[in-house]
């Protein structure tokens, strides 16, 4: 049996009121492109409701007669004011129908569902954000709502990692990000372009390029799977330890609340006891990395 840790948590719904299994209508106010199969929009809450999320938190978002899909939050609670973002990749009926939406029409939403990142935990850290891929979307929540309250923490590091110069996100706020004197950034891409003069290879080529404190350290990654495994070699060869490496684990979420079963790891449901979990959590659940 493996034991989850209770820390910090929203509540499961912002409107106790609201049945958990039936969808509210909010309105797409913003769509933004990011890449050729990813787009970001921005959802305005009816009038009243706060989400309430953390980082790290999903929403299930349906497309009226098309069906329902669990996505992640990728905007920070220190920038809600009645909005907030979700980042989604082109890849099956809901998320092609969601990209075929324009601003001005209707989702459905139920959540925030889940369990996310308890950074409040990680104030007086240094924090080494190794988002790969469509991974940097639920860490863009965590990585604002730090430098939000950048005072709290101690060094903040982003490796970061994507297939092609054409598939990094956010590559605006990668360039703020850069600039910052207080962040330390390093992006690459498995294989470059004509244009592509940074670094080349997968992400933990990066961790090459760094130093840490491993005992005041926070590692946390968000990634294809295939790249678990190897991110959480370098954490624990740089001296990380268990406890203080988080991964989040969207993996075969479907219905938000356990009743499906379709994310169920042993005696874990990802969509409740996740999707964020520290690596001590589920050390020896192979199925699960």
């Amino acid at each position: 049996m493996v034991a989850i840790a209770s820390y910090p948590q929203t509540k499961v719904y912002p409107n106790t009121e609201q049945d958990i299994y039936l969808p509210y209508f909010a309105e797409i106010v913003d769509i933004r492109p990011m890449t050729a199969l990813e787009k970001v929009f921005t959802i305005e809450l009816p009038k009243g409701m706060s989400l309430g999320h953390r980082p790290g938190q999903f929403m299930e978002v349906s497309v009226f007669g098309i069906g329902e899909a669990p996505i992640s939050i990728s905007s920070s609670p220190s920038r809600s004011n009645g909005t907030f973002e979700l980042c989604v990749r082109k890849v099956g009926d809901v998320t092609t129908a969601l990209h075929n939406l324009k601003p001005g029409d209707k989702v459905g939403l139920r959540g925030p569902f889940g369990r996310g990142f308890p950074y409040e935990n990680f104030r007086g850290k240094d924090i080494l954000f190794v988002p790969g891929g469509l991974g940097l979307a639920p860490l863009r929540s965590l990585i604002n709502q730090v430098l939000d309250e950048r005072a709290h923490y101690g060094r903040v590091i982003i490796l970061y990692g994507a297939r092609n110069p054409g598939e990094l996100l956010f590559k605006d706020e990668l360039k703020a990000w850069g600039e910052r004197d207080d962040v330390e950034l390093h992006v690459t891409v498995d294989r470059g372009d004509e244009t592509w003069t940074g670094n080349v290879g997968v992400v933990t080529t990066l961790f090459k390029h760094i130093s840490i404190y491993p005992r005041n350290t926070v590692g946390i990654t968000c990634g294809p799977p295939v790249m678990y495994r190897f991110v959480l070699m370098e954490f624990f060869g740089k001296g990380i330890s268990e406890g203080n490496i988080y991964l989040s684990l969207e993996r075969r979420m479907k219905c938000g609340v356990g009743k499906c079963g379709h994310c169920q790891i042993n005696n874990v449901y990802a969509c409740q006891s996740g999707p964020v979990f520290s690596y001590r959590e589920i050390k020896g659940l192979e199925e699960a990395l």
